[in-house]
């Protein structure tokens, strides 16, 4: 994973890549953000970009730096086969107190594959087979925690390990990684991606570095979609068109919003967009709710890995350009010959 690959992220992929160019790497870090939202993703992409051996760096704007996507150390790190890269994450009980994440790995890594890093808890217990009521971290993922740490590391370099949603850890096993954190080893970095810090036990905040994704209430609502789908719709058929009569009546229209409800409506269309992403990345169900039974069948696909970014770029900015009082014709023309463009690139 290279912090080129994830959407929306810039600002906190810059901050990762220069605690490791600085030399102040901890030895226990939080990234705290939605999963479907790149927290995972910022996860995998730091530490490929902290084994890399021949990093790039930018010289203007955008990414400041990423991994060279290419080396060894990437290729292992990207296909998730790098023996000093381990993983723990919650696990149903199975019927026995000693079930671990060992038990689920391989399910595990399929699922991170497949979802791209995005994948939420619910998909993950709907991937495994049979009825998935709990899941947590227990003691028996703590006690693998301590032994692996305490290993040498196979290839002389760094021992990474992601556990995913530690809020969920079990009492003894939060105790258990509090210790760990406290006495770590040499060479060793334990990366924590949680939601919900707050259901973390306050010492190992404490003990953490900790990273936030900004927070969004850019996802789509039914609600949203009953005041904005049909409007949503009617402008996107339109970038398809490009009849300038047509487009020019249509952003004359979005534009007669008042600026709370135009910002609105720009958040409900990222949201769309992103979850569609996620639909043609990994299959994810997305509901858009616009009324139009074939374009909520069809849009989905428009949107995909060639485009997302162009897109999410483009709605970010018309944003900021609303947010700052700019012309909202002037704001939505530009935006739209940018989403025509990027849509018929997919």
């Amino acid at each position: 994973m290279q912090f080129k690959d994830i959407v929306g992220q810039q600002d906190v992929a810059n901050r990762l890549t220069e605690i490791i160019d600085s030399g102040r790497v901890s030895h226990a870090q939080l990234i705290l953000g939605r999963t479907a939202e790149g927290s995972m993703q910022l996860a995998l992409a730091y530490l490929q970009y902290l084994c890399c051996e021949h990093r790039v760096h930018h010289a203007e704007g955008g990414l400041r730096a990423d991994s060279c996507g290419t080396c060894p150390q990437c290729k292992k790190i990207g296909s998730l086969m790098h023996p000093d890269l381990h993983f723990v994450f919650p696990n149903p009980p199975n019927g026995s107190p000693s079930v671990s994440s060992d038990d689920y790995m391989a399910q595990y890594l399929d699922f991170l594959k497949e979802y791209k890093g995005l994948g939420t808890l619910e998909e993950f217990n709907a991937s495994l087979a049979g009825e998935v009521k709990t899941s947590i971290i227990r003691e028996s993922d703590a006690a693998n925690i301590v032994r692996t740490l305490g290993l040498k590391s196979y290839e002389g370099g760094w021992k990474m390990l992601v556990v995913w949603l530690p809020e969920r850890m079990n009492a003894s096993a939060a105790n258990e990684l509090l210790k760990t954190l406290e006495e770590p080893s040499e060479h060793t970095l334990i990366l924590l991606v949680s939601e919900d810090a707050e259901h973390l036990l306050p010492t190992i905040r404490s003990r953490v570095q900790t990273v936030r994704l900004p927070v969004s209430d850019e996802r789509p609502g039914m609600e949203m979609a009953d005041q904005f789908g049909p409007m949503m719709v009617g402008w996107l058929r339109q970038l398809f068109k490009l009849k300038m009569k047509e487009l020019a009546e249509q952003v004359e229209t979005l534009a007669k919003m008042d600026r709370p409800q135009l910002k609105l409506f720009l958040r409900y269309t990222l949201g769309v967009m992103r979850e569609c992403f996620l639909h043609s990345a990994a299959g994810k169900e997305v509901v858009i709710g616009s009324g139009d039974a074939k374009f909520d069948a069809m849009f989905p696909g428009m949107v995909t890995a060639n485009n997302i970014e162009t897109i999410n770029d483009a709605l970010s900015d018309a944003l900021f350009a609303v947010d700052r009082n700019a012309n909202a014709k002037i704001a939505l023309m530009e935006l739209s010959f940018r989403m025509s463009k990027a849509l018929k690139k997919r």
